[in-house]
């Protein structure tokens, strides 16, 4: 085929064009990410260094005294005099001062500071270290060691700058985050990396939440701010997971949000949560088979406290609450949150699911005390062997293993690497029921265990220490 002279200059032109998108998707693809991706974070350390302070906390720390025991020993012993003379006694007192690093971040002209309550917890005195290097004592104005946050106050000669608190639900995976503390005593230390992953749950508490960064924070972060790329705190640097106790890329931050709402209380000295009087644990697949239910979402009651508002409302153990103050509960940790914030006093719907029924309850919210902690339980497992060594429970097993009731079955022992086990059972629970239904007895349950089928599982209701929960007993195969 031969080509004329239009046909050379259209084919001509078609590459042009094609050549001409071909730059400009390839500038639109390069600008972009030097919108979001400095090249420098200067700017953003300069600006945000001075409001970043050092905290060392000290603690006295007594006990009895030392005893030195020379190798002559006796009266004749020649460091006799010396000891008596200088502490009055045979013996070095052993009172120190234990002392912490770590970081916190000016909040407010007037002197307030956040930090972590773990960096402040306990001590008899606070120093702050401005990054100008002027020093002042400061005082506890208010700490929750449920979150792991404390609010400290110094009071300044004249006005801090102050760091602004941004909106930590705005942070996606990938955004880039600034770091800044004290790590090993290295004050103003930065640090750059991305949001490896939000809610991180990691087991420290009930209302773990964690942003998790790649960011290097080390010993000494802790309470240090998270920055965003415009200067906002994003969270409160507080953890890390490392075998070496060093940096290895994996830390966590409390997110701003959870500081903020806590704030107005910290201020005040004192924070009150709400409480609603329920234990419960996660749904697994097992669980969910089990009781019958169409997904694993919700949080699973497994005891309900006597008295407490969930109690009073009509609450009862085997519900899975799916739904608090107009709110979804997509799984167990989404309760506690949702609790905690609620206004006490507040009556509040809570829908609950009950053997496959939509109920909804009105729950008036009380106070949360120290010792109201709402717990969260977890069993399940299969495996080769039921493993099980039961009595039944008689007065004197329910004094020697400290159990309140004499209702139910006793485990007395539990074989390493058997269903049981698996399943998370342990030497001192009682099992009080088994698919909803009373167990009176060691020949009960054995005669109802062994009418289940190979391959399935029993659902068990345990008593641990007072504490009941659900856990799922699976039937070898063979």
């Amino acid at each position: 085929m031969k080509w004329g002279k239009r046909s050379w200059m259209v084919f001509l032109g078609a590459l042009l064009i094609l050549g001409t998108m071909s730059v400009s998707l390839l500038s639109m693809a390069m600008a972009q990410p030097s919108q979001n991706c400095p090249c420098s974070f200067r700017g953003l350390a300069e600006a945000a260094g001075p409001s970043v302070v050092n905290i060392s906390s000290m603690k006295v720390v007594k006990g009895g005294p030392f005893r030195f025991d020379s190798p002559f020993g006796g009266e004749d012993d020649p460091l006799r005099d010396f000891f008596e003379k200088f502490f009055g006694q045979r013996g070095v007192p052993r009172e120190h001062k234990q002392k912490g690093l770590g970081s916190g971040f000016i909040i407010d002209p007037d002197g307030f500071i956040l930090t972590n309550n773990h960096v402040v917890e306990a001590t008899d005195e606070i120093l702050v270290k401005l990054g100008d290097g002027r020093e002042f004592q400061a005082k506890m104005v208010g700490r929750d060691p449920q979150t792991d946050l404390a609010l400290i106050k110094i009071e300044p000669d004249k006005p801090l700058p102050a760091l602004k608190l941004g909106d930590s639900e705005q942070l996606h995976v990938g955004d880039w985050v600034l770091a800044i503390g004290s790590p090993f005593g290295l004050v103003s230390t930065v640090t750059a990396g991305i949001v490896s992953a939000k809610y991180r749950r990691i087991g420290i508490g009930a209302y773990d939440d964690f942003i998790q960064t790649d960011a290097s924070i080390n010993p000494g972060n802790s309470g240090g701010p998270l920055l965003n790329i415009n200067g906002e705190v994003v969270g409160i640097t507080t953890a890390i997971f490392s075998k070496s106790g060093g940096n290895i890329g994996i830390g966590f931050a409390i997110p701003a949000n959870i500081a903020r709402e806590l704030l107005p209380q910290l201020r005040k000295g004192k924070v009150v949560r709400g409480w609603l009087g329920v234990m419960i644990q996660q749904i697994t697949p097992q669980l969910k088979d089990k009781l019958g239910l169409s997904t694993e979402a919700g949080a699973l009651v497994s005891q309900v406290t006597p008295g407490g508002p969930a109690e009073k409302a009509g609450i009862k153990r085997g519900d899975v609450i799916v739904s608090f103050d107009g709110q979804t509960v997509r799984e167990m940790n989404d309760l506690p949150f949702l609790v905690a914030k609620t206004e006490v006093g507040k009556k509040v719907p809570v829908v609950v699911l009950r053997k496959g029924e939509k109920k909804t309850l009105q729950v008036t919210i009380a106070q949360m005390k120290e010792e109201q902690e709402e717990e969260e339980r977890t069993e399940t497992g299969v495996g080769p062997e039921l493993g099980l060594a039961l009595e039944n429970l008689s007065p004197e097993l329910a004094s020697k293993f400290g159990i309140p009731d004499t209702s139910g079955v006793l485990i007395t022992n539990v074989i390493e690497g058997s269903p049981a086990d698996e399943a998370g059972l342990r030497p001192g629970d009682v099992i009080m029921e088994m698919d909803q239904e009373p167990v009176q007895g060691v020949q009960e349950f054995a005669r109802k265990i062994a009418g289940y089928p190979r391959g399935q599982a029993a659902l068990l209701l345990i008593n641990r220490k007072g504490n009941t929960m659900y856990a799922t007993l699976a039937i070898p195969r063979s």
